[in-house]
């Protein structure tokens, strides 16, 4: 059976501590792999290597660091389709949305090829008499990325491409359940003229985050997961000194005025609830029709769209959703589906009991949809993250407001309406991070910044964008002055520029 070890210091080493994961097919449910899972000797053989080759990398000049992310996104490109069947046969995502995972990865490497310009600074000549003020960007040193199953490309290039870009060397903690795709992506740096050492790739659980968050060597951490580890690494990894940014949980709504196109609202909710086996943190697992009218409106047309989605392996392309990435989260969906019932919500359609021929072993789900959800429920309050649409009947447009500003998650949120008014107040009030209009997935291109508020964020700065050069560099202000003569005596009051 394929073993999945590490990769440190440019090369794939071999797990030492003796500790293995699995990796299953998901449309099977049969193991297909191995991974090691690190030790404390391992990461730190992992921080060693970066510590060392950090400095050289942080003093090659941005135009080269450039040339290498140009570099990797030619070689990428070239196996474009490879990978993006290699992470299919690991998630369970088909291979459409697999290539999407990778493009939307790629977006920010195109994003960190204008580091030139994105860590300069600011300069004010004559601030004084003689004097001239300027600041650099510089990089923090070794930093780290912890990053989930459901986008094993996309979350790794969006923490390692900016950190390397800005002069940093990094450590990817990916999930041991699809390790595959960040590995080569790994191997695809170095081959694009990446210093061995500055991408390390260490697979793991709770031992190797702890090292990471608790050596002093690793100057910053940035997480995408639940919010309950989410909270955990954001208070150990600040407890010891360290930058850190971490995105959790969400519960995404998508509120539906009267005037809004119903059937561009319907195929938004489907594509943005289902699509992916409703595996990501932007999906909409909440539909807030606003009005009695409205909601069964909605409910009419949405029923047999649910009813109908096609389900199959992840190597169908024609498929709407493949299979979910282990049994442990199908059991732990289906609970969640078992207690909307028990709570006395309406499960109009009921996909447990989905099989699929000739797949009956894997983890397969169908799209199941609730209506007359309560914002007490546990299905409400809680990211199920599975093929599961809760519909909430708000009485008015001031109600629709409340439920995604009130809710404890602020990820992402959705409108559908024709007025403009409307959207626009709705925009300015809504207490969530990510807005968007008629916009089901407000994901923000590569050159803004993504982030969600309450606890699906912790830290002051969000991922790529602007905000990730701010995170990867400190900020050095130099005062300078070149005087021609000299001037004698000490000057005993606080310098001023007058």
């Amino acid at each position: 059976m394929r073993e999945i070890g590490h990769f440190i210091g440019g090369k794939e080493a071999k797990g030492t501590s003796g500790r293995f994961g699995d990796v299953f097919n998901p449309n099977t449910g049969e193991v297909a792999a191995k991974v090691a899972l690190a030790g404390k000797s391992e990461v730190e053989k992992a921080i060693a290597n970066a510590q060392a080759a950090f400095p050289g990398w942080a003093a090659t000049n941005p135009q080269r660091r450039a040339r290498v992310m140009f570099k990797f996104l030619e070689l990428i490109q070239s196996e474009y389709d490879d990978l993006a069947r290699l992470l299919s046969s690991e998630h369970g995502k088909t291979f459409p949305d697999s290539k999407g995972d990778i493009q939307r990865g790629l977006e920010v490497v195109e994003f960190a090829c204008g580091i030139p310009h994105l860590m300069k600074g600011e300069f004010s000549e004559g601030a004084g008499p003689g004097i001239d003020l300027y600041s650099i960007r510089q990089p923090l040193g070794v930093v780290a990325g912890i990053t989930p199953f459901n986008f094993p490309a996309m979350i790794p290039l969006w923490k390692c491409a900016p950190a390397i870009a800005c002069g940093n060397a990094f450590i990817l903690k990916p999930s041991e359940r699809d390790p595959s795709v960040p590995m080569r992506i790994a191997e695809l740096f170095v081959k694009a003229g990446l210093p061995e050492g500055v991408l390390n790739v260490v697979n793991g659980d709770k031992a190797a985050v702890d090292t990471l968050l608790t050596d002093a060597r690793v100057k910053a951490i940035g997480f995408v997961g639940s919010s309950s580890i989410a909270e955990y690494i954001y208070a150990t990894g600040t407890a010891h000194r360290k930058r850190v940014q971490c995105f959790g949980g969400a519960k995404n709504h998508m509120v539906v005025m009267p005037d809004a196109d119903m059937d561009q609202a319907v195929d938004a909710l489907i594509g943005a609830g289902y699509g992916s086996a409703g595996e990501r943190c932007m999906a909409v697992s909440v539909a807030v029709p606003v009005g009695k009218k409205t909601a069964d409106t909605l409910m009419q047309k949405l029923i047999p769209r649910v009813e109908s989605l096609k389900i199959g392996p992840s190597t169908d392309q024609q498929a709407d959703y493949g299979p979910m990435v282990t049994r442990e989260l199908l059991d732990k969906v289906r609970g969640y589906i078992d207690t909307g019932v028990k709570e006395g919500a309406k499960l109009v359609v009921d996909g447990r009991d989905f099989k699929l021929q000739g797949y009956e072993n894997g983890n397969f789900i169908g799209g199941c949809l609730f209506d007359e959800v309560k914002p007490e429920m546990k299905i409400y309050r809680e990211e199920i993250f599975g093929p599961v649409l809760s519909v909430v009947r708000a009485k008015d447009y001031e109600e629709a407001v409340r439920l995604p500003s009130e809710h404890e998650y602020g990820n992402g949120v959705a409108i559908f309406t024709r007025d403009g008014d409307t959207a626009r107040d709705f925009t300015s009030r809504v207490q969530v991070g990510m807005v968007g209009v008629n916009f089901a997935i407000p994901v923000p291109l590569a050159y803004h910044s993504f982030g969600g508020w309450k606890r699906s964020g912790f830290g002051d700065l969000n991922q790529h964008g602007p905000d990730s050069i701010r995170f990867y560099t400190k900020t050095k202000t130099v005062t300078a002055r070149w005087p021609s003569g000299t001037k004698e005596g000490a000057e005993f009051v606080i310098p001023t520029m007058r």
